[in-house]
């Protein structure tokens, strides 16, 4: 599937049916440091984790777990550079080796900035054109941030382009994701103790379970995610979860899950006309965890809230300031204004 494609969550057509699904993600799991998760009592903040840290019973149960998921790499090309100069092209180092990644250049301005790593949508291992002009109703290049001043990072992770690794289904992107950051952190225009992860659609899917897995950015923002990996079926992940004889594999992916992991203010995001937005409404019935908002805009589609949600978003990080936590705060109001 090519970048950025639209990919939708499949539901059951019957509400009784969609509820049933959830409630069988949520059983008991069979990690048992994670067992009860669901149920807990909502986390405070966690104090910053130490760069690339992960952390919590995700992390854990995913550390004391080898997955058996190997995909063949994308096959597509090497990212062509930025002729416009927006872009860096880069390599990053990762655990599976040097990764490339598009980092918007030094503005030689002697501050440091807050920065963004943001996770396309579609083929998320993968990074081409992300300086082109895009349409506002479809802006899946998340133009918003580096247009506020805000530093941004589009990782490719392993198997995609010609990166080594093989892709793993949104299990081992994460170690990528984390390194990204690090890389960012080195970088002397960036504040490393701003940096923000953001995604769309399959982007925010990683995101969100990244989310769950480490308290390493200040917040983190899942624009139209699912709740469970398979949701997007064998066609587009390349295997069929379901069906291996490890259920693990699919429990480990699924962020209905893990939604008490979540140490660090995340957002999931969805427009109300169309999209996964049955899958943010299942997570946020099943919620109980504080640093966990849902925002659902009316009027919007998967990819109409895009644009107007990166706008208002960009503005609250250059507001956020430097206090421990992230004290942004986001409602549907916003979004929809900026729409008019």
């Amino acid at each position: 599937m090519p970048l950025n494609a639209p990919v939708f969550h499949r539901f059951p057509s019957s509400p009784i049916l969609a509820c049933a699904l959830v409630l069988a993600g949520l059983a008991p799991l069979h990690d048992a440091a994670a067992q009860g998760a669901a149920a807990s009592a909502p986390a405070p903040a966690a104090a910053p984790a130490q760069p690339g840290a992960a952390t919590g019973a995700l992390a854990r149960a995913r550390a004391a777990f080898k997955t058996q998921v190997a995909l063949a790499a994308t096959g597509v090309p090497h990212p062509p550079q930025d002729p416009t100069g927006t872009f860096a092209l880069r390599s990053y180092p990762s655990p599976v080796g040097a990764l490339a990644a598009y980092v918007t250049v030094d503005p030689k301005d002697g501050k440091k900035h807050p920065a963004i790593v943001w996770i396309t949508g579609g083929d998320f291992t993968s990074i081409d054109d992300m300086w082109s002009p895009r349409p506002r109703d479809n802006d899946q290049s998340a133009a918003a941030f580096r247009k506020a001043g805000i530093v941004q990072m589009f990782p490719s992770l392993r198997g995609g382009n010609d990166n080594p690794g093989r892709r793993e289904a949104f299990y081992g992107e994460v170690d990528d994701i984390l390194a990204a950051a690090d890389y960012l952190a080195r970088q002397p225009w960036v504040d490393p103790d701003r940096i923000y992860l953001g995604g769309h659609s399959t982007g925010g899917t990683i995101a969100l379970l990244t989310a769950e897995q480490t308290s390493r950015f200040r917040a983190v923002f899942a624009l139209g995610p699912v709740h469970a990996v398979t949701s997007y079926g064998p066609d587009f992940v390349g295997v069929d979860l379901a069906k291996l004889l490890d259920r693990r594999e699919e429990e480990l992916r699924s962020p209905v899950r893990w939604m008490n992991e979540v140490t660090r203010r995340t957002f999931v995001i969805e427009g109300a006309a169309r999209g996964n937005i049955e899958a943010l409404r299942l997570m946020r019935q099943y919620n109980t965890n504080r640093q966990l908002r849902f925002v659902e805009v009316p009027g919007a589609t998967h990819f109409t809230a895009i644009a107007p949600t990166n706008e208002v978003l960009a503005q609250k990080i250059l507001k956020d300031g430097d206090g421990a936590t992230s004290s942004i705060e986001l409602s549907a109001d916003e979004i929809v204004a900026k729409m008019k």
